[in-house]
């Protein structure tokens, strides 16, 4: 192995980047006293939904958790069904689940790898004619940092009756056509994980809605369906963002439009760097501003190129390996519309480089240039 040692990523270098400010944010709490729901917790909400240009945000303790509730607000439950991909982290299909519904998968656009909207309308019009429950909702997923074709999908889910609820954990201060996302459906569920553009120091999470009447039903929701504290109106879940990571968030969110900047002049490195290597760059969608979660290549040669990198000290990931159709807990058990061709074949090309806002130009580089040289010799 070389001397080079490039981290995936490295959400420690967020936190140096602003100790200061963190530490006595977390002092803060500490020496207050109150950590659970807050005042911490309801200003990073106000802030989160300024931010967004939202008018309400409520916190949750997990991204997994944010698409549960987004699901129970809008009265998803046991026999229903929910449209998604297969092409994404197993929290989404997890939340669909733990809801008692049954998700229903359609596939990806082989250049975004987010929904693709024409298979979406064929699904509908597939359940539609087995004159069978129509789907409650959508879960399209902004994946890698990068915004669904929100303006198909969002049409197609109105004209079959169905809800629109965007799983943004990997796009936080993306956009459509100038539009954030969280702002494009009728509710949106954030992660916090630690390695998100936006991320805390555990988990979090949070949703986001214009209804003013869901953002009610979410504050129930998180809190055993609490309207007055011990009385339960609903059946609710355990669900609260801690004021700690509130407060660090807080922190965090003043930095992270330029954390944003910095990834996509970093992804601008990697293209020009890359550009006459045996690879596809990401493809941003039309009328996308594009955040950058991951910088995910193509490759053919992709499982050679992936262990060479490591044994030279370059750490890559693949985001994801298996679709959660064929993952074992899945596989025979679940529905798809059509064949999911784009989403299979991706999984076996797809090769997430090094992408944080503090990693430098050099390695970049040097990244770039031990990719030209593996690639470069045969097979």
């Amino acid at each position: 192995m070389s001397d080079v040692v490039v981290p995936q990523v490295d959400p420690r270098s967020g936190y140096l980047a602003q100790k200061d400010e963190i530490d006595a944010a977390i002092a803060k709490v500490l020496d207050g006293g109150w950590y659970v729901l807050g005042r911490e917790v309801t200003a990073f909400e106000t802030e989160f939904a300024a931010y967004l240009r939202a008018p309400h945000a409520v916190g949750v303790a997990s991204g997994t958790d944010a698409i549960e509730i987004a699901l129970r607000a809008i009265g998803v439950g046991l026999g229903d069904t929910v449209i998604t991909v297969s092409h994404t982290a197993v929290a989404t299909v997890a939340a669909i689940e733990r809801c008692g519904a049954q998700p229903v998968f359609v596939d990806i656009d082989p250049d975004t790898f987010t929904m693709d909207a024409p298979c979406l309308e064929v699904a509908f019009q597939s359940i539609q004619s087995c004159q069978v429950r129509m789907p409650k909702a959508v879960v399209p997923v902004h994946l890698y940092g990068q915004a669904a074709d929100m303006t198909s999908i969002v049409e197609i889910a109105r004209r079959f009756g169905a809800y629109v609820i965007e799983d943004c954990a990997q796009a936080h201060g993306a956009a459509q056509r100038g539009h954030r996302v969280g702002t494009l459906g009728d509710l949106a569920a954030f992660s916090f994980y630690p390695t998100k553009n936006l991320g805390a120091f555990g988990d979090g999470g949070i949703v986001v809605t214009a209804s003013e009447d869901l953002a009610e039903r979410l504050r129930c929701l998180r809190e055993y369906g609490w309207r007055d504290r011990y009385i339960s109106e609903k059946p609710g879940i355990n669900s609260r963002l801690d004021e700690l990571q509130a407060a660090i968030l807080r922190v965090r969110l003043r930095k992270l439009d330029d954390d944003n900047g910095a990834r996509r002049r970093l992804a601008d490195l990697y293209r020009s760097a890359l550009v006459h290597a045996e690879v596809i760059h990401p493809t941003v969608g039309r009328d996308n501003d594009h955040v950058y979660h991951q910088y995910v290549i193509r490759c053919p040669r992709r499982d050679a190129l992936r262990a060479n990198l490591s044994q030279r000290g370059i750490t890559t990931g693949i985001h994801y390996p298996v679709p959660v159709h064929l993952q074992p807990a899945f596989r025979g058990r679940v529905a798809y519309q059509g064949p999911l061709e784009h989403t299979e074949r991706a999984a076996s090309e797809i090769l997430s480089l090094p992408m944080f806002p503090h990693l430098s130009e050099s390695d970049i580089r040097s990244v770039s240039a031990h990719c030209l040289d593996i690639l470069r010799k045969p097979a």
